[in-house]
């Protein structure tokens, strides 16, 4: 991994540039996707509902068009002179009825890519026996797979389990319950098989499904080196976290039960984790090894596939998460203690009628003398406290009051990224039960500009939930005349 983007282990470069679309490019998979496809060549065309909110993701070669797979119509374009459409979305996070609308966007976009004369769909399903009766979700992922090859142009299925990645949807579930749960009382069927695979893996898996051989449709099962159960995730996770972890099964927790106990638990999956939970009575293992055969790609095994998540997290806070889909809804410009996985979140937004460039400068000057515009003999206590049980408090300041550059101290924070006049994240040093970063990211053009502010805690056990909740009044006051006060600056340095 360089530069912030994945290479996945196994890809290659084939050399050849078909225009490729892609679709579910704001989606996690589609979304780490994306940029390894402009980095190999590829002419690469994206299909969004809202083009706006994507085109300044992608790189200038990429195009963009605007479409919607439940509207038959808008697909015409989009499929025009394409050899390879990826197929990677799901209603999981739709309000009605996600299976008519996977079943009703499978039909379209097959029709569409029929009469565009399509090469290729390389489409990402799940994994499950088609003998046994699946749950909702996985039905409805083998259903999409069917309706596609009953188009007639050969799709490449892959079928896969748990996606093991930063932000990931499964990744996200998992950590959540072993950061905040050291004892769960779990169901049975928390100990059924399933077969995790690397987010790198799939992604190579994709990537060398546009050359290989493909004369008629095919179905390829993939998954990681290990086989391992929910519970068995959780304990590598927690061992890798250095968490201690009890887990005590007990037979009458139903899917159901356990899917209001999970929205209790993790409210950011209320309505996405009651479906997804009852996959997991059913195995999800790899049967037919024909993927290991017909690609390069050797999968690592849970652990690997942990620590790469991990480490990719605390790198760049994760590249994409699942929740940045647009099916997963909107996200509100300002969020007050909202859980993200098992992150606690503090963001909020504000417009400033100035250059971007204005809106960043007073933003490069916080800290050190110029102080945090807002409530600074409250920052300059929790500085004194700091000191107080050994930490570095507000004692170190900044080099200069005006320049910022990545590894230096600003009071008891370090600058962990720094782009001009767009972003700087700060990771605190401080004394804390858990990890915190505070981050600010400036958009817009012109005379107009959009600053969001972004506290973020990573808490260890309980204690760590409680130092972020009973602190939850202050940060209201603090982050809130903090934004404001930037905002005010901004303008006076016109």
């Amino acid at each position: 991994m360089t530069g912030g983007t994945l290479t996945p282990r196994g890809a290659r470069n084939t050399g050849a540039s078909p225009t490729v679309l892609l679709t579910g490019a704001t989606g996690y998979v589609g979304g780490r996707l994306l940029p390894l496809l402009e980095s190999l060549g590829h002419r690469v065309r994206c299909l969004a509902r809202r083009p706006v909110e994507l085109r300044s993701r992608v790189a200038a070669s990429t195009e963009v068009v605007a479409g919607d797979v439940l509207d038959r119509a808008s697909l015409d374009a989009a499929l025009r002179g394409v050899e390879v459409a990826y197929y990677l979305i799901h209603s999981m996070g739709f309000a009605g009825s996600f299976e008519e609308a996977d079943r009703t966007a499978a039909q379209n976009f097959a029709d569409a890519a029929r009469a565009a004369g399509v090469g290729r769909i390389i489409y990402l399903g799940g994994l499950g026996s088609e003998e046994e009766v699946l749950s909702s979700h996985l039905r409805s992922r083998q259903e999409v797979g069917e309706i596609l090859r009953r188009s007639g142009v050969p799709v490449l299925e892959f079928r896969a389990s748990i996606v093991i990645g930063s932000g990931s949807l499964s990744f996200e579930m998992i950590r959540s319950l072993v950061e905040r749960l050291p004892i769960m009382i779990t169901p049975k069927w928390v100990k059924v098989p399933a077969q995790p695979i690397a987010i790198a893996d799939l992604l190579a898996y994709l990537v060398e499904a546009l050359a290989i051989p493909l004369a008629e449709s095919r179905i390829f099962e993939i998954g990681g080196a290990d086989q391992m159960s929910y519970a068995d995730i959780m304990a590598v996770y927690a061992r890798l976290r250095g968490r201690r972890l009890r887990m005590f099964s007990v037979p009458v927790l139903t899917p159901y039960l356990s899917s209001l106990w999970l929205g209790l638990v993790t409210p950011l999956y209320a309505r996405i984790g009651r479906k997804l939970i009852e996959s997991i009575v059913h195995a999800t293992v790899v049967r037919d090894d024909a993927a290991l055969r017909a690609f390069t790609v050797r999968p690592v095994g849970l652990e690997d596939a942990v620590r790469q998540a991990l480490a990719n997290e605390d790198r760049e806070i994760a590249a994409t998460r699942w929740s940045d889909a647009l099916s997963a809804g909107s996200v509100p410009p300002n969020w007050g203690g909202v859980q993200f996985g098992s992150r606690l979140v503090d963001s909020r937004t504000i417009e400033v009628a100035v250059a971007p460039a204005a809106a960043f400068a007073p933003i490069q000057r916080i800290g050190g003398d110029t102080g945090w515009y807002a409530w600074n003999r409250l920052w300059w206590l929790r500085g004194w406290l700091d000191l107080l049980v050994g930490g570095v408090g507000m004692r170190r300041g900044r080099r200069s009051p005006t320049e910022l550059r990545i590894g230096e101290t600003v009071d008891f924070w370090r600058v962990e990224a720094i782009e001009p006049d767009r972003l700087l994240r700060l990771a605190a040093e401080m004394k804390l039960p858990g990890r915190a970063w505070l981050e600010f990211e400036v958009t817009g053009a012109g005379a107009g500009a959009t600053i969001r502010q972004t506290a973020s805690f990573d808490p260890v056990g309980p204690l760590g939930r409680a130092y972020w909740y009973a602190l939850y009044p202050v940060h209201q006051l603090v982050f809130g005349g903090m934004l404001r006060a930037i905002a005010r600056a901004a303008g006076v340095g016109r």
